[in-house]
C-alpha cells in the first residue's frame, strides 16, 4: 500500500526577504507569502488530498490553513515535530551579521543551533506515525525549508536535497513496502504560470 506525501515549504516572509535565518522564530508570512498559498491551493484543487498537517509556527499554519480552505479540507492538525531546526543563537541573524559577531568560520562554532540528528529524530517520529494512522493515504505537509531537506537527504539521499527550497515548493514523497522515494522536489509551478 502506498502512501502519497506532498511536503510543502510554507509562503514568504519578512525575514526570507531580509535574508535573516527564522529558525524556530514565529514569524508571520508576508502578503507575498499569503499570496503563494492561495496559487497552491488554487492548484491542488481536484488532487485526491485526504490530511493536512502543518508546524505549530504561524508562517506554516497559516500557508496550510490558506490551502486546506481552497481544497476544502477542514481538519487541519499540527505537530511540534515538524517545526524548523532551531537556530540557537543565530536566529534573526544575516549572514553578514554572522560573520561580523563569529567571523567567517561561524559555522564551525556551537551556537546552539539543533543537530541534523535531533532534527532527523523528530522527524522520523512524526513520519513513523503518520504512516501507522494514515498507511494508503495521499497527505499534505506544511513545514520549513531546513527541515525539509534534512529529512529528504536522511530518507532519499538521492534526490536533490542539497538545492534550498522555495517558498510553497512541493516536494512529493511516496511511502511503500517501508521504502521512500521522490517523485518531485522543490516544485513551483504554480508561481511559475
Amino acid at each position: 500500500m502506498t502512501t502519497r506525501i506532498a511536503i510543502i515549504r510554507h509562503g514568504s516572509t519578512a525575514w526570507n526577504k531580509a535574508g535573516r535565518l527564522q529558525g524556530s522564530s514565529d514569524i508571520p508570512l508576508d502578503e507575498e507569502g499569503r499570496e503563494q498559498a492561495r496559487r497552491l491551493g488554487q492548484r491542488l484543487i481536484g488532487e485526491p488530498w485526504e490530511l493536512i498537517y502543518s508546524s505549530h509556527l504561524d508562517r506554516a499554519k497559516e500557508t496550510a490553513g490558506i490551502i486546506a480552505a481552497a481544497i476544502g479540507l477542514t481538519d487541519l492538525r499540527q505537530d511540534e515535530r515538524i517545526r524548523e531546526a532551531s537556530g540557537g543563537q543565530i536566529e534573526g541573524t544575516t549572514e553578514a551579521e554572522r560573520i561580523a559577531q563569529w567571523g567567517p568560520d561561524w559555522k564551525q562554532l556551537d551556537l546552539g543551533a539543533e543537530t541534523t540528528d535531533a532534527i532527523i529524530a523528530r522527524g522520523t517520529a512524526f513520519l513513523n506515525d503518520l504512516i501507522a494512522q494514515h498507511q494508503g493515504k495521499n497527505i499534505l505537509i506544511v513545514s520549513h525549508g531546513g527541515f525539509i531537506r534534512k529529512m529528504i537527504g536522511h530518507l532519499v539521499p538521492e534526490a536533490p536535497h542539497q538545492i534550498m527550497l522555495k517558498n510553497t515548493a512541493v516536494t512529493e514523497l511516496l511511502h511503500s513496502d517501508n521504502s521512500w522515494s521522490c517523485h518531485l522536489y522543490n516544485c513551483v509551478q504554480h508561481l511559475e504560470e
